[in-house]
């Protein structure tokens, strides 16, 4: 997590080890074993890696913006991979993200930086709806634009593997603000684009 002093840093992966040494003896396995005696190191620096976003503001990625001579047509960001686990049972969920957003007197922000939102709400412990609903928000609030548009796809591992058993399901969210919201025809304009 990158804005934690290196004393808070480190306290934070040895409280994980010593977390992730109890569940290894909680479920009958023995810790010292070969196989097992690096997993509570490799874990913690793992959760700190996947939960990195609890450290940052999404919104700082849209501190600078520029100006592109008033373009105000869909702007489309598709395929934005993204890993995240889901809050209720800390297993994976992943998948792509597509935004599509009407930028207002050209306000535009650099491409790159709305893969980084997607990224960084991500890496917390998460709901897709909520990481879609964030987007939007995010965008809508730093940019100001006409619309925002937030279509999110993904496997959960959590109904993969346990309960209902249902590897390949894939779960879509769909947000929307402004224009996409209130205009149906744009809506449906911006939708098949990132279908195709």
């Amino acid at each position: 997590m990158a804005d934690l002093d290196s004393s808070s840093r480190q306290n934070r992966v040895l409280s994980i080890e010593k977390s992730v040494r109890d569940i290894l003896i909680a479920i009958g396995e023995d810790p010292n074993r070969e196989g097992l005696a690096d997993t509570p190191a490799r874990v913690a620096k793992m959760y700190m890696e996947v939960f990195s976003g609890l450290a940052e503001d999404p919104s700082n990625h849209f501190e600078t913006t520029f100006s592109a001579d008033q373009h105000e047509d869909m702007v489309i960001v598709k395929d934005i991979t993204f890993y995240s686990m889901c809050e209720h049972h800390l297993l994976p969920f992943f998948g792509r993200a597509h935004i599509a957003y009407l930028p207002e007197d050209g306000r535009l922000a650099g491409l790159s930086k709305v893969a980084r939102l997607v990224r960084s709400v991500a890496r917390k412990p998460q709901l897709q709806e909520r990481l879609s609903t964030q987007c939007v928000e995010i965008l809508w609030k730093s940019l100001r634009p006409r619309g925002v548009l937030a279509v999110v796809e993904a496997e959960h591992l959590c109904m993969a593997m346990r309960g209902v058993n249902a590897p390949g399901s894939t779960t879509v969210t769909v947000v929307s603000r402004g224009e996409f919201e209130k205009n149906s025809a744009l809506r449906e304009e911006a939708l098949r684009l990132l279908r195709s």
